[in-house]
């Protein structure tokens, strides 16, 4: 398996080409080429281990000016492989932002290789704009997403729009933006 640094570089591709590339997140943008975005790779397997990181996280983000750094992507490549481990453990995160008085002050959008929305067959190709090359948590300021939001029209067209987007790849373009997945089906 490849080393950490060779882990979030990957990420950044990902980032760059994919999530900003295809305009998937049209929020991504400004941060990224501010460099406000944390690739932090957590080596953890275990369930607490990994809450510890997102807790650690999300503290950090907290004492830090958005102006520094304004969202972090955790990634944990030796976790979760499977994504019904990953989608049950999400219930966890939901748990610790409410202990810890967070709920509405962050937020934890959730990608992983295997990302699979309800109602979809595993190889529907609307399931690439959650895929990602390993399971991450994208942990997110709520006032920046509300900023964010309040400032593009028609915001709650983005999922459909990059569905969309998706169909229209050609079996090559999503070959070489999604190197670590099978090429899912129309």
């Amino acid at each position: 398996m490849e080393n950490t640094e060779q882990i979030a570089q990957q990420v950044q591709r990902w980032v760059e080409e994919v999530v900003v590339g295809l305009n998937l997140c049209p929020f991504a943008r400004q941060p990224l080429a501010a460099q406000q975005v944390k690739i932090a790779v957590v080596e953890a397997a275990e369930d607490a281990a990994v809450l510890q990181a997102i807790l650690d996280e999300l503290s950090l983000l907290q004492q830090t000016p958005a102006q520094s750094l304004e969202t972090t992507l955790l990634v944990v490549p030796r976790a979760f492989a499977d994504f019904n481990d990953y989608n049950q453990f999400l219930d966890w995160t939901d748990h610790l932002l409410e202990q810890q008085g967070w709920s509405g002050v962050f937020q934890i959008a959730s990608f992983h290789p295997d990302y699979c929305f309800e109602g979809c067959a595993p190889d529907d190709v609307s399931n690439l704009t959650n895929r990602s090359p390993y399971p991450i948590f994208h942990l997110l300021r709520e006032a920046s997403l509300e900023r964010a939001i309040a400032n593009l029209e028609n915001p709650e067209a983005i999922p459909e729009r990059n569905i969309r987007s998706m169909r229209e790849l050609t079996d090559d373009q999503r070959r070489r933006l999604f190197p670590y997945l099978s090429t899912p089906s129309r």
